[in-house]
This record gives structure tokens, sequence and C-alpha cells, in this order.
């Protein structure tokens, strides 16, 4: 072969391998912590990706059912975080879904919280499986009402993980070997069949503070 010929094909090389880098760093870009999101637009964007049922709808996320297929946030939470959001359901059968310390990819890779969940009986801090014996349940029927909006916020440090509602702890969860770093850093939004709204997702480390 010329050598005119294998120079040209060491710089086809070159640059096919340049593009598929870049194409690599595109799809790993993420959001910066930390983050918040009002949702004030009329698509969800690229911090976002997930099952088509999730969309914008008069400034918060919406999904009427995307059975177990969640909308992850393209961020990394920090080991330790502060995750506050706004929810509400327009279902008479509540659950409010949401996950986080999961993979990205896949419903429950990581820690589920649900609020009114079982046609709106039992709200619970599960890990890696909603139905598991480990989870951490309150029974409660009827705890969420239709219609109302509820503050969450999840504070995580160290091995346990609190959850308050409109202020007040809803349940905590203690593990003695915590789900973190990569696989186990992300955030999602989900749903089985109720018509949910996510709003004013705020994210940060936590700090001394916190509790």
């Amino acid at each position: 072969m010329p050598q005119h010929a294998r120079l040209a094909m060491r710089l086809c090389s070159w640059l096919l391998v340049c593009g598929l880098l870049a194409c690599k760093r595109d799809s790993d870009k993420l959001a910066p912590i930390p983050f918040s999101d009002s949702f004030e637009r009329a698509e969800l964007g690229e911090s976002w990706s997930g099952d088509p049922a999730w969309r914008i709808r008069q400034g918060q996320v919406h999904s009427a059912g995307s059975r177990n297929s969640p909308l992850w946030l393209k961020a990394a939470l920090p080991d330790d975080a502060v995750i506050e959001l706004d929810a509400r359901s327009e279902s008479p059968a509540g659950d409010i879904k949401f996950e986080i310390y999961g993979d990205g990819k896949a419903h429950a890779s990581g820690y589920i919280l649900i609020f009114g969940g079982w046609n709106n009986t039992i709200s619970c801090i599960a890990r890696l499986d909603e139905h598991g014996a480990d989870r951490q349940e309150i029974s409660r029927p009827g705890a969420v009402e239709m219609g109302k909006r509820y503050r969450m916020k999840v504070v995580r440090k160290g091995k346990v993980l609190r959850w308050y509602v409109d202020g007040k702890l809803l349940l905590d969860y203690y593990d003695s070997d915590p789900l973190r770093g990569q696989g186990h850093d992300r955030l999602a939004f989900n749903n089985w069949e109720s018509q949910l709204y996510f709003d004013n997702l705020e994210i940060r480390a936590a700090t001394a503070q916190d509790e």
C-alpha cells in the first residue's frame, strides 16, 4: 500500500476515534450540583432522560402512568445530599413515587420512596426492591390527599436516610451498607398508574447542619 494511502487511513481512523470520544463526552454530560429545576418551559431538555410518558405540563413534570419506567436526572448525587421537591397526585390511589441513588436506567436500582402506595395505604422507603422485607414502612390509609401539593425533603448522611413531608419526619432508613458511587448516584421520578406531578426540584450536598 502506498505511503500516502496508509497516512490517509490513519487519519481517518484518528478522526473516527475522536468523533466517538466526543459523542461519549456529550452523552456523559452531567448537570452540576447544586442543581435546581422549576420546569418553567415546554420540553424536559437534555438534563433528563426516560420514558416518553413523562413530559412537562403547565410548568410541572407530569405522568399519567409510566408503569415503573422512571424519568432520570442526568446528575450525580453527592454521597451525602439534601433533595427537595414538590409532588402531588390527582388520583385517589395516591402513590407518589420517586427514587434516589439509582443507576440512571432501571427502576429499583437504588432507594425507592413511596408516599401513599398500595392504593393509598402504605408509605415506605425500600432498598432495591419496593416489596422487600427490609423496607421501612408506615401504614396510614388515605395519607395522600388528591390534589394537595406536598413538599418532600430527603436528607442522606452517612448510613441514615431521613424523609420529611411538609416539614415533618415521615420515615427514616438505616443502611449498614449505603448505596453510593457510580451505579448508585442518580435521581428519578417514577409512577405506576397515577396522575402525578413533580415540581421545584432542589439538590445540594448535605452539611453538618442538616438533619
